[in-house]
């Protein structure tokens, strides 16, 4: 017989695990596999001797609790032969702290648990932003006090990459909201003669609302996730480490002028949206509605007041300050793996539009309040 040995005998209707030398964590399995082999439920009397066992340890201790709950459960008596008190009191140790996974398992599916936690978490991802927003806050106020600090080359290679880059996908987007836009009007306007008011929806509508609003949410997807993604890799792979290793300051080379570059190319973006979406208008007007350009141009001077114009260019630095934040933002706290840089990039995408949209609606009482 070995030193470490579970030898099982049976009889009519009794049946006896003895056990020998050590039972450890690692005969746990092979003496559970055994055990299994036998149907308990057709002997009336399990008898378990632990007289010729020298150690036993926390896990074989829990393996013999779950068993003679499991004897318990199925209403099957039972009797432990141990004279060793060590043993005993290991076995009582672990059925003293044992914990019942069912309470457990029952403890998370509790509602208040789960809102708990899910409050703690949104509270503290919102001081991790407050935190972010009051380091760059005070980074700006140093490179006001400092204008040399201002990285005036890395501000246009922003501009490039974030605004000049996204010009096309802005006008086609803008123009075919436009068309899209005009020609539901028309067919309303048609119906009741008033052709001609097509110029004042148009242009008031995009002007105001339509073309700022359709840029801040291509500029959201398109730059805003390219920050995320780019400030995102360079964490991983300890880039921004390095940079603070070496005296660099993050946030004064590359927060800033991301920020910087988004907040004097949004406005111009939205001066070319608004270009392409009253053109749009001003084609279907003239295709569908037999309004000539002429006749376009006269009745815009006439009703569009410009302060519509500054109004839609005035939300420009405003969206992208919340886009350019929320990316930067998003890009800092990925962790490290390449899976939090696609979640952190969609959730940049859709917080910034939803920023966006809040922020709008906010000028719109505002300025209906104000009689702008």
């Amino acid at each position: 017989m070995d030193k470490s040995s579970l030898e099982i005998t049976q009889q009519t209707t009794t049946i006896s695990l003895n056990f020998f030398g050590e039972f450890t964590l690692y005969l746990v399995s092979s003496y559970e596999q055994k055990i299994k082999t036998f149907d308990y439920k057709k002997y009336k009397y399990i008898n378990i001797n632990l007289n010729d066992l020298d150690y036993l340890d926390t896990a074989a201790a829990i393996f013999l609790n779950n068993f003679l709950k499991k004897l318990k459960k199925e209403n099957i008596n039972y009797n432990i032969n141990c004279e060793k008190t060590e043993l005993l009191d290991t076995i009582k140790l672990v059925q003293k702290y044992h914990v019942d996974l069912d309470k457990i398992k029952e403890s998370r599916e509790n509602i208040l648990d789960k809102l708990g936690k899910e409050f703690f978490k949104k509270f503290h991802d919102f001081m991790a932003f407050v935190s972010f927003l009051g380091k760059l806050f005070s980074t700006k106020l140093f490179v006001i006090k400092n204008l040399k600090q201002i990285r005036v080359k890395e501000i246009f290679f922003e501009m490039n990459e974030s605004a000049i880059k996204a010009i096309g996908i802005v006008a086609l987007t803008s123009f075919l909201i436009g068309l899209v836009i005009a020609y539901q009007s028309a067919y309303q306007l048609k119906i009741y003669g008033a052709n001609i008011f097509i110029v004042d929806m148009i242009g008031i509508s995009m002007l105001r609302e339509l073309a700022p609003i359709i840029t801040a949410i291509v500029i959201a997807g398109r730059s805003g996730s390219a920050f995320t993604a780019q400030i995102g890799a360079m964490k991983i792979t300890e880039e921004l480490d390095a940079m603070r290793t070496m005296g660099f300051d993050p946030y004064l080379f590359l927060v800033i002028p991301k920020i910087l570059a988004l907040m004097i190319t949004v406005p111009v973006l939205i001066f070319i949206a608004d270009i392409m979406g009253i053109l749009a208008g001003m084609i279907v007007a003239n295709i569908d509605l037999g309004i000539t350009v002429d006749m376009f141009l006269s009745r815009f001077t006439e009703v569009v007041d410009i302060k519509h114009f500054y109004i839609g260019i005035f939300k420009g630095p405003f969206f992208a300050f919340l886009i350019a934040t929320i990316g930067i933002y998003r890009g800092l706290v990925v962790k490290n793996d390449t899976q939090s840089i696609g979640f952190n990039t969609t959730r940049s995408v859709v917080e910034s539009i939803f920023a966006v949209i809040v922020c709008d609606a906010l000028f719109s009482i505002a300025f209906t309040n104000l009689g702008i």
